[in-house]
């Protein structure tokens, strides 16, 4: 494990006190088994996990997994891992996965800082999406942002060469902070950044709704393995 890989003691996320609803902590108690991934400090066989080789994308963050859930439908070749600590979010997720049939994607309910240093193999991932990760705007919370040179090292080093890592915020202090700290990336390269200079296939989640009923210009980065 190289420094990059590190998990950080400071987290990127505050679990906050949500309501989860009865049907949430069915699928929490009654899906978890079926697609979710317990975390343990041991890497992943990703090929056993999902039953089958196939192109891997991780999405950190998903929300309520509307984003992920339309992805894997209309890619049914692709293996998707979803990463969320809030358990409302995985909860509904997975009531989607199983309503919807699903079988192309795996949850994670921990920190993707760890995750990603501990559970995914180097070289093993096709894409990496994040968006709208917590801005934490006050200057005094801005190390607990996500975004940070040595996550971003972590993460370069488990794409393959050639695969993209993209993101999305309609905080643009935060964009020009993430473009910052991926440029320094050596493992990556800046191919976009700005306003919606390449807009992945997505669909427009609450977060992204709030963010323009609030008047937030949407920036996207969109980075390559070296």
């Amino acid at each position: 494990m190289t420094n990059g890989d590190k998990p950080r003691a400071i987290r990127s996320f505050v679990i906050r006190a949500g309501r989860t609803t009865p049907a949430q902590q069915r699928a929490l108690k009654e899906l978890w088994p079926r697609y979710g991934v317990d975390f343990s400090p041991v890497e992943l066989n990703l090929d056993e996990l999902y039953g089958r080789r196939a192109p891997r994308m991780v999405e950190i963050g998903f929300g309520n997994g509307e984003n992920l859930a339309a992805l894997a439908a209309n890619h049914p070749n692709v293996d998707y891992l979803g990463i969320e600590v809030h358990p409302p979010g995985v909860g509904h997720l997975l009531r989607t996965l199983a309503a919807s049939h699903l079988t192309n994607v795996r949850v994670s309910c921990h920190d993707a800082v760890e995750v990603f240093a501990q559970q995914l193999p180097a070289e093993s991932l096709d894409e990496v999406l994040v968006l709208f990760p917590d801005p934490w705007p006050k200057k005094r919370h801005h190390k607990r942002r996500l975004i940070q040179t040595p996550f971003a090292q972590c993460v370069a080093a488990r794409l393959k060469s050639g695969a993209l890592l993209r993101l999305a915020t309609d905080w643009q202090p935060y964009a020009e902070h993430m473009q910052q700290a991926l440029d320094a990336c050596h493992g990556l390269e800046r191919l976009a950044a700005g306003l919606r200079p390449q807009q992945h296939e997505r669909i427009v989640t609450r977060f992204e709704q709030r963010g323009e009923r609030l008047g937030h210009s949407i920036w996207e980065l969109v980075y390559r393995r070296r």
